[in-house]
């Protein structure tokens, strides 16, 4: 942020204003791009790092061995979606506001500043933190078992066989063992076939054949989460395109709110953040207090239910869109105009439905991927949960691209004109929600089964 807020205050870091943006003979040299790519790319790794990792680190804070801990880490992983999204209320409003309004300078320099605060905040709380330490990369060790298991898939399992717990573990070998029928086959990376595998301090000598069975776990923790982590790829894929086309939807209508203001298309976004932190705080502040009257005790709606509940929002969140898109879209016609009579108000409801979608599911995707990690592998599941985001952006890419192709005709598609009144947009609208209904369908019968709750007897609120 520091090298962004140097190219808008160092003229010599940007090209000369152009005053004609048809005609502009003031393209910026490749030295002046290179340093806003180093920007951007430094911004790239740095929310690599962060996005992840905090969510970690703030639920390695609890201790999972108590009940308070368990409520606590539960009541966290809310309040860090609340957070993250009044963070970009303000961002895309107040910061963007004083960026086109003001001075982008100070639009810059505003951010730069909130990073440098918080890693001095950081920093100066370092000795109150429980800090795990570093046990290597869990992606090598997978990578190990995988190896291991391979060399080794002639060996026949059966009573009797010896396993390597290795130099310590959590208490999780008897399970493992015992349970085999899950993935079997990378058990086999963590059975002694000859003593000669263990050193004189009873440890391996090539862990690329020999593993122990906490890195088997490791590797069986990771694939029992994808089922789940493709219901939240399909949920991602909804939220990202309202966002996309909900705005061009509301480029195309009437923005005038009263007398004289007109609403920002790029606000309509702020409908779904703003629904989601008032979500969140009435869950947590108001109907899990009432529960907890009525009942004696604080009950929580279950991962499973939110992740339900979350999909079929996002089903009438496309529905909505479909058929108000097919309104607009008929009025702009009938006038024979840009922009549709149809009231921006008008996109509330599918708005306030993505933003619930998101309030529903996406939380709980999160609490799922940290807490069914063992606690060395929180990072690994907060990268996880924000690549399922990416994966989400790059198929809805592939099939607008597709949809293009296949429906192009006479030099028009379903997607292809810049101009929506020439599109079919409530068709891809009601594609998608098409594709949330095999979601629903998908986790109801076979995903859900991986998504078990822990307290099975706090577990129905």
């Amino acid at each position: 942020m520091g090298v962004m807020a140097l190219t808008a205050a160092i003229p010599r870091l940007r090209p000369e204003a152009c005053n004609d943006p048809t005609n502009c003979s003031n393209p910026p040299t490749k030295w002046q791009l290179a340093v806003l790519f180093s920007s951007l790319g430094l911004l790239a790794i740095g929310a690599g790092a962060i996005r992840p990792c905090n969510i970690a680190f703030g639920a390695d804070q609890f201790d999972t061995g108590t009940k308070k801990g368990k409520a606590q880490l539960e009541t966290f992983f809310n309040w860090w979606y609340f957070s993250f999204t009044v963070a970009l209320v303000i961002a895309l409003t107040g910061v963007v506001y004083i960026q086109t309004n003001v001075s982008w300078v100070i639009g810059f320099v505003i951010p730069t500043a909130c990073l440098a605060l918080s890693v001095t905040t950081f920093v100066i709380g370092q000795h109150t933190y429980i800090c795990q330490k570093p046990k290597g990369s869990v992606f090598a060790d997978m990578v190990k078992v995988i190896a291991a298991a391979s060399k080794k898939r002639k060996l026949k399992s059966g009573e009797g066989v010896s396993f390597y717990l290795g130099p310590s573990t959590d208490g999780s070998s008897t399970t493992l063992i015992q349970n085999r029928q899950r993935l079997g086959f990378f058990d086999k990376a963590a059975v002694i076939t000859d003593p000669n595998e263990l050193n004189d301090e009873g440890k391996t000598k090539n862990n690329w054949r020999l593993c122990s069975l906490q890195q088997v776990k490791n590797l069986k923790c990771v694939t029992a989460v994808l089922p789940v982590w493709v219901t939240g790829i399909a949920c991602f894929m909804l939220t990202d395109q309202q966002n996309i086309y909900g705005i061009l939807q509301a480029i195309q209508m009437d923005k005038t709110f009263g007398h004289n203001f007109n609403v920002p298309a790029g606000w309509m976004n702020l409908v779904s953040m703003i629904t989601l932190a008032i979500w969140i705080s009435l869950y947590e502040c108001v109907i899990l207090p009432i529960a907890r009257q009525i009942t004696g005790r604080k009950q929580r709606l279950t991962m499973k239910q939110r992740i339900q509940i979350g999909i079929v929002m996002g089903i009438a969140c496309m529905i909505v869109a479909g058929f108000l898109e097919k309104d607009r879209r008929a009025s702009a016609l009938k006038n024979g105009s840009f922009v549709s009579p149809v009231s921006i108000v008008m996109l509330l409801p599918q708005f306030v439905l993505a933003g619930l979608t998101e309030a529903f599911s996406a939380v709980a995707l999160m609490e799922f991927l940290t807490v069914k990690m063992p606690e060395h592998m929180r990072a690994v599941a907060g990268a996880i949960f924000f690549l399922s985001s990416s994966v989400a952006s790059y198929i809805c890419t592939l099939l607008i691209n597709v949809i293009d192709k296949v429906t192009r005709e006479e030099g028009h598609s379903w997607l292809g004109d810049k101009d929506l009144n020439k599109n079919r947009l409530e068709n891809y609208f009601f594609i998608i929600g098409g594709i949330q209904v095999v979601n629903l369908i998908y986790f109801r019968f076979f995903a859900s089964r991986f998504v078990t709750e822990k307290d099975k007897d706090n577990r129905d609120f």
